[in-house]
């Protein structure tokens, strides 16, 4: 009998395709094409001439690519120049830039803790962050959604090092993390608070300083914050900002930091050049926020079923994941993107169509959502 090392991907497949989880990859349409409600950009910095500007006399200076790891040839003054500027803005003492927020939650929670250590983490966290503390080799608490005495609770049955960690925005239905209760129970214990503000960054707090400066927290010595450089700033790559023994503590153990190429220049570039136009246009960040409230208020007012927004996500329940692929689908066929949560993205179980809002959309680009989602919605959920 000859032995097949593979098979048993045909089998998970046909397992998938059952339960109508087959994920494909598709070309992203050109903005002429269909109206993205789909990708993160959050302030419509994404396509705009400043950034793509910086991006383009970023590559002509420091080159297409970084070179090499950031401690051998990988870092450029621009690296230097961004984060420093990102400290600043989000009101830190120091940033450390990686090639994606992944990276940097990796590099957090397997270089700030141990196996000697705890994390206790929220159930709705990230993927990025149940990876990390799969790697981290700590012992890992995961908690309720959000519940801040549950973590409290944690904390207190152990003893020695400790780490709580949360999204500050959830990123499957968009409502925030209790970031103060849960700085309220590190510091009683004892431990530090690492908040992902990928999805807070450019919507939450004075100017889009992000959720922690929004908690007045940002810069507390036992507060650690990862974000991503591809949401609200419209480029890519990640970072941690920290006290500055923190980030030093980063350059010389974090796996992803010390043996991952640096980020592209030019994305280095697009960051930068994003984070200074949002100083100079600080009201984008309340434009995401007011967007996200038109779209569920008229969401909901048609009938539907939707979350209300904490920051720019808005979700809408969908009936089953099949119904939810078809609904997207739907979508997308009469020209608006949008996003498909279900299983096992979603650890609920419950499908979703997620839209993100945008500053730069216009009335009528917002009526043209809702009218399109509710068309297309399954029977049963109108």
């Amino acid at each position: 009998m000859s032995y097949a090392p593979f098979d048993w991907i045909d089998d998970a497949a046909r397992r998938r395709a059952d339960a109508g989880l087959v994920r494909t990859l598709r070309p992203r349409p050109s903005a002429a094409d269909v109206l993205d409600l789909a990708g993160n950009d959050y302030l419509g910095l994404t396509r705009h001439p400043e950034v793509t500007s910086a991006a383009a006399a970023a590559a002509r200076e420091w080159g297409a690519g970084s070179t090499g790891s950031r401690l051998v040839t990988g870092s450029t003054a621009l690296h230097a120049e961004l984060e420093r500027e990102l400290a600043d803005f989000c009101g830190f003492e120091a940033a450390l830039v990686f090639s994606s927020g992944y990276a940097a939650n990796l590099a957090a929670l397997t270089a700030l803790t141990g196996h000697d250590s705890l994390i206790v983490s929220d159930a709705g966290n990230h993927a990025s962050i149940v990876d990390g503390c799969r790697l981290s080799r700590a012992a890992v608490a995961v908690v309720p959604h959000a519940d801040p005495e549950a973590v409290r609770k944690a904390l207190r049955a152990h003893c020695g090092r400790a780490l709580a960690v949360t999204d500050s925005v959830f990123s499957v239905d968009g409502d925030a993390a209790p970031l103060s209760a849960l700085a309220d129970a590190c510091r009683e214990n004892g431990a530090a608070l690492l908040v992902d503000d990928a999805h807070g960054l450019g919507v939450l707090g004075e100017g889009g300083r992000g959720a922690l400066a929004a908690a007045g927290l940002a810069g507390g010595e036992g507060i650690v914050a990862t974000l991503t450089l591809s949401k609200s700033l419209g480029s890519q790559g990640g970072a941690i900002l920290g006290p500055a023994h923190v980030i030093g503590h980063l350059v010389n153990t974090a796996r992803t930091f010390i043996f991952d190429t640096g980020l592209a220049p030019a994305a280095v570039g697009g960051a930068l050049g994003a984070l200074r136009l949002l100083r100079r246009e600080p009201e984008r960040a309340a434009g995401a926020g007011r967007v996200a409230a038109a779209l569920y208020e008229r969401l909901t007012a048609a009938g539907l079923t939707a979350v209300r927004p904490e920051a720019a996500v808005v979700s809408v329940r969908a009936p089953s994941a099949e119904s939810a692929v078809r609904w997207a689908a739907d979508c997308r066929g009469a020209g608006l993107a949008v996003g498909c949560f279900r299983p096992p993205s979603v650890p609920d179980g419950i499908s979703r169509l997620r839209l993100t809002a945008r500053a730069d959309l216009t009335d009528e680009q917002i009526a043209f959502a809702v009218r399109t989602v509710v068309a297309t919605a399954p029977v049963s959920v109108s």
